[in-house]
């Protein structure tokens, strides 16, 4: 049986970066992967040059439980701190929108850069790693692998969520907090694109690829300014992926397909200057033709000319556009989804180490945590810094 410091599971951006933070502490760190490559996500992420932060990181922009929970981790490890250790190693970067953070040239620098911190720590790294058992005793945790036994006093559980099984997703780390006796909430998909209703899809299919900047609500009164893509499967886009996580089945989402333009203006003012035109082709000033032509076969717009319309007419206008809504009938599940809603409940985590109050030496990191951030570079920081965390506490047992 091989003895370590501290086994970390799961190699993606927390358990990299909690493992290459507590090596350099001088711990024997051992990290496990059931994968082929490390860091699979942090590859594929932003179009692959992976959004690793955003500038505007807040407590506000996630998603949990307890919203408190995320302060003390987001705090102490900060964007500033992760763009300061990229700048070390001269990766360029860029920013796209809304603060989000881009590397000018691949994400596979962002994966080399957390390997090489893990070198400079010692750390072990064993990929094609399977977790067949996990036991606890006195002495620490025991974990029996497809190539054999290892022991360490702690255990920290970096593995993520259900999103994008193709990647090598499971709900391994759930099993373990239950195990050892954490509540675990419910799971959902997140950062998701929307399925929507035959009748309704049948009718938007042939916008497939029409894209259009948008206001998109939720329910519950959030909203998000981005665009919105029409798919032969119904809805994504930046703004539609945010307001997934706060939709609930059954809901409706409502889209203002026109945030800086006050419609009924804009009538008025065609009106006036070409009354001969068709209501259709003045909101093709606005919208795509494509969409245009949509709403007028839904009878969102009427077809006529800009003098046949009547007051009444231009206020139903403007508030269909305005106000378009849209009832999803689901979304594409965890396939595509970028994040996973729920985990591991925040209660039974102390919010300063990430460590089970009532399982001593075991630690949860990352996705599994129920804390879920925007789009946008927020589910990184949040790996960054609860690895951060995790890390310093590890580090602070060890001199203890």
């Amino acid at each position: 049986m091989e003895m370590f410091d501290v086994i970390i599971v799961g190699a993606g951006a927390a358990g990299l970066f909690c493992a290459a933070q507590a090596g350099q502490q001088g711990l024997n760190v051992l990290l496990l992967d059931n994968g082929k490559k490390p860091g699979r996500k942090i590859l594929m992420s932003g179009g692959g040059r992976c959004n690793f932060t955003n500038l505007y990181i807040e407590p506000a922009a996630y998603l949990s439980n307890n919203p408190h929970f995320c302060k003390s981790a987001l705090a102490r490890y900060t964007q500033w701190d992760f763009i300061d250790l990229v700048g070390r190693y001269h990766i360029g970067w860029h920013e796209k929108t809304l603060g989000q953070l881009f590397c000018d040239e691949s994400a596979q620098q962002i994966v080399d850069m957390l390997l090489s911190e893990c070198d400079k720590g010692g750390v072990t790294v064993r990929m094609r790693s399977e977790v067949l058992n996990t036991e606890r005793s006195e002495a620490g945790y025991r974990l029996t692998l497809n190539g054999g036994v290892v022991h360490a006093p702690a255990l920290v559980i970096a593995s993520g969520g259900l999103s994008m099984p193709g990647l090598g997703a499971s709900p391994f780390g759930y099993k373990i907090a239950e195990a050892f006796g954490l509540n675990v909430l419910p799971t959902r998909a997140g950062l998701v694109p929307f399925t929507l209703h035959k009748p309704q899809l049948e009718q938007l299919r042939t916008l497939s690829g029409v894209s259009v900047e948008a206001m998109v609500s939720a329910e519950n009164g959030v909203s998000f300014r981005e665009n919105i893509l029409f798919t032969h499967r119904g809805l994504s886009g930046p703004a539609i992926l945010q307001i997934s996580s706060y939709w609930r089945p059954g809901e409706k989402v409502i889209i203002n397909l026109l945030p800086d333009q006050e419609v009924d203006a804009f009538l008025q003012t065609r009106r006036a200057s070409n009354p001969d035109q068709s209501v259709k082709n003045a909101l093709s000033q606005l919208l795509p033709k494509r969409l245009v032509d949509i709403l007028q076969v839904t009878g969102d717009i009427p077809d006529i000319t800009l003098k046949q319309l009547s007051p009444r007419d231009r206020v139903a206008i403007a508030q269909r556009l305005h106000g378009w809504q849209v009832q999803p009938n689901g979304t594409e599940g965890y396939r595509t989804a970028e994040v996973t809603l729920g985990g591991v409940d925040t209660r039974a985590l102390s919010s300063r180490t990430m460590e089970a109050r009532d399982a001593p030496g075991l630690f949860f990191i990352g996705e599994v945590v129920d804390v879920t951030g925007w789009l946008g570079g927020y589910n990184f920081q949040w790996a960054w810094s609860s690895a951060w965390a995790c890390a310093q506490a590890l580090g602070a047992r060890k001199r203890d």
